[in-house]
């Protein structure tokens, strides 16, 4: 089937050029395929519908080659399966909230919101130079505000379902910025943005309750992801199974959780975070000084870095907690390791059977006691150098001496601590609820105002949207300007109308990437996020973007696409039928590219040298898609060399050096054979082999071009089938050889041709000869051959004949398109 478009841009060729010359044709098919809107998605065109997106990107005012990387792939599958028939959406919008436009800001002294609707027009030229297929007539950026309308509606939806509330709870705070910093915000303890010392501070803000999904999303059955993205989420979240135990201590029951119920007996001390709230009540007189100072040094630290591999670090506080079972007094400290917002906040330390345990009580000299030993072992030796975290048997545990230790013991165990009181089962989560505030101006505000009779009150939706103010002005100080314009904080109570102050705070950027991809579907629509009656586009058919973004964004927008499902808004519960990431492409010294480093590409500066369609299959050539690798400066001139030659092949008249002897059957056979494989490698998302086929082809067209069968019709089906094989790949080359041929219309709207199986498959094959087992030789005989027809052809073979001649042959195995094995005595 050939695709028609009235609207093609293709009509009477122009002089062709004599060598091939990316600058001479490029600008020219951007132009007119987007005169002749060629890439706009028409949804009531016929074929499948197909959805496929690329993370969209900051607008931080340049494309770097990783955005090329990204791109230009998926863009070529993209176009493939246009031309297999399916009517493909594939849209662009711009992320574009967030700090660096507040950085320019302060920086320069420039408008936020200039700033970056500036960089975005840059940045569209840029994609449109790269030759996509995008569709830009949806394009739109997070920070317009009938998008960021939605994102306000949204969250009140939240907020009337439970799920968006306020609270105090510990943050990361920048004191000279004054703003909460996400865990990623904070390097070595500091701002990233200006290098102060970040504090823990327990603030009211804004949560999303994402917990409330936790198990759902440690579902991946509706959703085809990397192994590796599934286990970085399954681990985020962090789901353990296990038990609540209680102890006593001088400030009242504590409650500890632990997964290993079956290791009570071996708690020998017990750990609080710093940020426990009876930490202050069981510190002692002595020990006070030494614990309020570790206390604040670790508020000084993020999550992550106390999770970190390294020394542990920590302080007797000088109470003691009794153990429920024996009584015995297990000291009580305080480390860093222990987090406030896991389970309790405090633990019952089993060094002999954690690791973390272990080296703790090695540090500070605290007792460690074994209660699990694997079946047959010698108890722990004193002088151990690590804990035994595997399965065995319990011991010195008293009444449960003998028990399997492990999962096949912990549901027994657990229901007899219940029975006297000391424990109960519980599930717990790492994952936390979604800090969703941010004290910034540039993001989506919260719409919310607060009456001094009414207290918190949402925005009525006829509001929405709550607007940033214009021409605000930045402190050096970084604190927030919607704090300071007083004629935007004043608002009024839509209970009472009486005098209220609009919320300062903004949105989490992570909430416009979370649910932007239902917006490319009506990216207009000024009545609903999106146009319910476009569900059926959902899932994404094929997602791609880095892994950097698997905890967070994936993450969040999985649970966005889950609550919009609970809200009717759509059938679906991913946002992506499949995900697939790209690697990284690195610097010529291996290294990630940074300005710093002094290694960074410029893909802006390879276009004008080399041309975009060189580039793109430089890009597609240099490495597995999904592993990526170091950026090699030779290596484009390859590709650049493989272009000039697909257009000399058309073009050059003539053909060099000596004759060949290529059959129709050879050429058809190579053409395809390669374009079987092409198809399937697009499939798999297999770019760097789809590259080196179509050079190998073009090797073997080469030779054609000085056979006999240049000139008959298995060379013009040749000619025909190789150039819309390149058209997804390099599709400023393709358009212009197949206009110079004269062919009509667009070859970005033709089909993708039907693969002849007859030809594609060889009428002989070669095949390995063992001889009593070992391969000594191979054969070329007919696919077609009997075995004593293999078996002659074998024997014939000199490497194979003297190994079998003079010898009784035992046995003759042929197993057709397999093998030929002759067993023979001696």
């Amino acid at each position: 089937m050939t695709h028609t478009n009235e609207a093609s841009p293709i009509s009477i060729p122009e002089p062709r050029m004599e060598r091939y010359n990316p600058h001479a044709i490029e600008q020219k098919w951007q132009d007119a395929w987007a005169q002749a809107g060629l890439y706009t998605f028409d949804e009531n065109a016929p074929g499948e519908k197909f959805y496929a997106l690329t993370m969209f990107p900051y607008p931080s005012g340049n494309l770097h080659i990783g955005h090329w990387y990204a791109n230009v792939a998926p863009d070529a599958r993209a176009r493939w399966l246009r031309m297999r028939g399916y009517n493909v959406l594939f849209p662009m919008g711009f992320d574009a909230f967030g700090l660096p436009a507040e950085n320019a800001a302060i920086k320069n002294g420039v408008d936020p919101a200039g700033w970056t609707y500036a960089n975005i027009e840059y940045m569209v030229g840029q994609f449109q130079r790269m030759g996509t297929m995008i569709d830009w007539s949806r394009r739109f950026a997070t920070s317009d505000p009938e998008y960021y309308r939605w994102n306000q509606w949204f969250f009140i939806q939240f907020y009337k379902r439970g799920l968006a509330y306020k609270k105090d709870g510990p943050v990361n705070w920048c004191p000279k910025d004054q703003t909460v910093l996400a865990n990623e915000q904070v390097v070595n303890g500091r701002c990233e943005r200006c290098g102060t010392a970040v504090e823990r501070r327990n603030l009211s803000q804004w949560y999303m309750k994402i917990t409330d999904y936790a198990d759902e999303l440690l579902d991946f059955a509706d959703t085809d992801m990397p192994e590796k993205v599934r286990l970085m989420q399954t681990n985020w979240i962090g789901k353990s199974v296990g038990a609540e135990v209680t102890f006593d201590t001088p400030a009242g029951e504590e409650t500890v959780f632990t997964t290993r119920p079956d290791t009570l007996m071996g708690a020998t001390f017990m750990v609080l975070a710093p940020e426990h709230a009876k930490v202050a009540a069981l510190t002692t007189g002595e020990q006070r000084a030494e614990v309020e100072a570790y206390v604040a040094a670790a508020g000084r630290k993020t999550d992550v870095e106390r999770q970190q591999e390294g020394e542990k670090t920590g302080v007797f506080t000088g109470s003691y907690a009794t153990h429920p079972i024996t009584g015995h007094q297990l000291p009580i400290w305080v480390a860093d390791y222990v987090l406030v917002t896991y389970g309790t906040g405090s633990i019952m330390a089993v060094p002999a059977h954690d690791e973390r345990d272990f080296a703790f009580a090695r540090r500070f000299g605290l007792d460690i006691r074994e209660v699990i030993r694997p079946d047959g072992a010698e108890p722990m030796a004193a002088d151990a150098a690590e804990a035994y975290t595997g399965e065995g048997r319990i011991v010195n545990s008293g009444e449960f001496d003998g028990l399997s230790g492990g999962k096949a013991s912990i549901a027994g165990i657990v229901a007899r601590l219940e029975e006297r009181g000391i424990a109960r089962a519980k599930t717990t989560y790492r994952l936390r609820d979604w800090l969703f505030a941010r004290q910034r101006y540039w993001g989506t505000p919260i719409p919310f105002v607060y009456c001094p009779e009414h207290g918190a009150q949402p925005v009525p939706e006829d509001q929405l949207p709550v607007r940033l103010p214009d021409n605000v002005a930045f402190t050096p100080g970084g604190q927030s300007p919607l704090k300071l314009d007083t004629a935007w904080l004043s608002t009024t109570c839509p209970v009472c109308g009486g005098p209220a102050e609009r919320d300062t705070d903004t949105m989490d950027t992570f909430v416009d990437s979370s649910w932007y991809m239902y917006r490319f579907l009506s990216p207009h629509d000024d009545t609903a996020p999106f146009d319910p009656a476009k569900d059926g586009m959902m899932p994404v058919g094929l997602y791609t973007g880095g892994i950097e973004h698997a905890i967070l964004h994936l993450l969040y927008s999985r649970f966005w696409i889950k609550v919009m499902r609970d809200m009717g808004l759509t059938a679906h519960s991913e946002p992506f039928a499949r995900l697939r990431n790209q690697g990284m492409i690195l610097g010529e010294d291996g290294e990630k590219m940074s300005k710093s480093r002094g290694n960074v590409v410029d893909p802006d500066d390879l276009v004008r040298e080399y041309g975009a369609d060189t580039v793109r299959t430089y890009l597609m050539f240099i490495a597995p898609w999904e592993l990526g690798g170091p950026w090699d400066p030779q290596g484009i001139n390859g590709p650049a060399k493989w272009l000039s030659r697909v257009w000399n092949l058309y073009f050059e008249t003539g053909s060099s050096g000596p004759a060949e002897t290529v059959t129709e059957a050879e050429l058809r056979y190579a053409v395809h054979s390669t374009l079987k494989k092409v198809g399937a490698d697009f499939e798999r998302l297999s770019f760097n082999t789809i590259v080196a086929a179509l050079m190998e082809l073009t090797n073997t067209l080469v030779k054609a071009k000085r056979a006999p069968v240049f000139g008959t019709p298995a060379w013009d089906e040749a000619l025909d089938i190789f150039g819309r094989m390149l058209a997804p790949l390099v599709p400023h080359i393709a358009e212009e050889i197949w206009t110079q041929r004269g062919q009509p219309g667009s070859v970005h709207t033709q089909s993708w041709p039907a693969v002849d199986e007859a030809a594609a498959t060889r009428d002989t094959i070669t095949i390995g000869v063992q001889v009593s087992g070992k391969v000594r030789g191979q054969v070329t005989i007919s696919r077609a051959a009997t075995q004593d027809e293999a078996m002659a052809a074998a024997r014939a073979n000199p490497d194979v004949a003297r190994f079998v001649e003079g010898k009784d042959t035992v046995k003759e195995v042929y197993v057709p398109g397999r093998i030929i094995n002759i067993v023979v005595k001696g």
